[in-house]
């Protein structure tokens, strides 16, 4: 019984893998939470975006939202704010259910950056994963975004 329900657990685990490792929402399936996006928070950007042009309003707060490893101390962060934004808040949490269960340690998790444009322009928004500690490393992970703000 117990090597059923470690089999089961591994082989969901294993499903959600190569989604987390490329910094894609996994599949809202099999006990996938959504990011934890604030409902005030009407424009969400998403790890398939990226390399794109995204349409923001003035005054506009948009959301960046990645999955990433902050357990492995890896965490994704601005490394280039255009001047027309500015950071608007950020927001972390489980990518499962599993993840809320006593015992369960590890894995990926939702990395939700806030912005807003504080005036029109266009510019790239660079995010990057990596362990903050390691200055001189490069980034495990890139993600670029054109914000046009109108």
């Amino acid at each position: 019984m117990i090597r059923a329900v470690l089999i089961a657990g591994a082989l969901g685990l294993a499903a959600c893998a190569p989604a987390a490792e490329k910094g894609e929402a996994p599949v809202a399936q099999n006990g996938a939470v959504p990011a934890p996006t604030p409902e005030d928070v009407t424009l969400r950007i998403n790890a398939a975006q990226n390399g794109q042009r995204v349409e923001v309003a003035v005054n506009q707060r948009f959301a960046v939202e990645l999955v990433g490893v902050p357990t492995a101390g890896y965490q994704w962060a601005p490394a280039q704010i255009p001047a027309f934004l500015t950071r608007a808040g950020e927001a972390s949490g489980n990518t499962s259910e599993a993840q809320s269960q006593p015992g369960f340690t590890g894995g990926s998790h939702w990395e939700v950056l806030m912005f807003a444009a504080t005036g029109p322009g266009e510019g790239e928004l660079v995010v990057e994963q990596r362990r903050p500690w390691e200055t001189s490393e490069p980034a495990n992970d890139t993600f670029r975004v054109t914000i046009v703000a109108r």
